[in-house]
């Protein structure tokens, strides 16, 4: 098998991306019969730095939001250069470049937000008036409205530059993504995980989305490798949710779909950006189709009828927020 496969996997040069590109290629190797003597020939790792990794000034929302993680990626794909891209689904689009398709969601990480500081174990037990760096509007908004108090801050870069910056005392706390710090291995940060209840996450968060040429014969050997049915259920229905309301970086939306049997549940959070307005809501749904493209198109339909829901019943001032996105 390995003389006959030659997959070219593309990725942002950050640890983190590179990092999930290497769980990807092991996975793909089990599954081929490839060893890792043969990685170079049969499954080598092109990095790409994108336009957000260059502009580390100010927030995503400031700068252009998810694409600016992508389009370097997906030209790669294009033009030849690589055969497979694997994204963080949080920074992908609203829109696919024609011509690109996701051919596989794999198993998701923990989706959870993760706590980081000297000062305290909790957001919500730091010091009066304490600063946190965060670029999250999300995050922004749903701490500042628990803890108007809190001066927040900018805080960009990789895992390890965030941590470093935190080091430094540019801030007194952040949150990094469970996800990131389990895949990099960050054992030995001391950290506190948060509930959902307590932090719902960023819509997607710890999911992957591998992408390819449509065109491209061998779309099914990697589905086959990579592609796990729940997360690409729980996928579709935040996907849904989040491009019916704004997909990109500038709304304070959180949300998290979970599957259970045949159970589809979903709490989703709108806020304003000074997090003062928020609402949350709970829906289920059961997702009892019988193909899987079927429950996948049911999914969809259900993130996308709760963003109508949670957008009727939100405040004005939330709904200024969406529609002005």
């Amino acid at each position: 098998m390995s003389a006959q496969i030659s997959l070219r996997l593309a990725s942002r040069k950050s640890p983190l991306a590179v990092r999930q590109a290497v769980l990807m290629r092991s996975k793909l190797a089990r599954h081929l019969g490839i060893s890792e003597t043969d990685y170079n020939d049969c499954l080598a790792i092109k990095t790409y730095v994108t336009q957000g990794d260059k502009r580390l000034a100010g927030s995503l929302a400031s700068i252009g939001g998810k694409g600016l993680f992508t389009k370097e990626i997906e030209h790669a794909l294009l033009n030849g250069e690589a055969d497979i891209a694997v994204h963080s689904m949080k920074d992908m689009p609203a829109e696919m470049p024609d011509g690109l398709v996701t051919v596989a969601v794999p198993a998701r990480e923990d989706p959870r937000d993760a706590f980081i500081s000297d000062l305290a174990k909790s957001p919500w037990e730091l010091p009066q008036s304490a600063v946190f760096g965060t670029s999250s509007v999300r995050r922004a908004a749903q701490l500042l409205h628990r803890r108007p108090d809190l001066k927040i801050v900018p805080l960009r870069g990789n895992v390890d530059r965030r941590l470093e910056k935190l080091n430094e005392g540019q801030a007194d706390a952040t949150l990094l993504a469970e996800a990131g710090l389990r895949r990099l291995d960050k054992a030995d940060v001391t950290r506190t995980v948060l509930e959902p209840d307590e932090m719902l996450p960023a819509v997607s968060q710890g999911v992957l989305c591998v992408q390819m040429r449509q065109d491209d014969e061998r779309i099914e050997l990697v589905q086959e490798a990579l592609a796990c049915e729940q997360t690409s259920l729980i996928s579709s229905a935040e996907r849904a949710f989040l491009l019916r309301l704004d997909g990109s970086c500038q709304t304070p939306i959180a949300g998290l779909a979970r599957l259970k049997g045949n159970t589809l549940s979903f709490r989703a959070q709108l806020l304003t950006l000074d997090g003062a307005q928020e609402l949350t809501i709970t829906e289920s749904a059961e997702i009892t189709h019988g193909s899987h493209s079927a429950r996948l198109t049911a999914a969809s339909e259900f993130g996308f009828a709760l963003a109508e829901r949670i957008f009727k019943a939100a405040p004005k001032a939330i709904q200024d927020i969406v529609r002005a996105a």
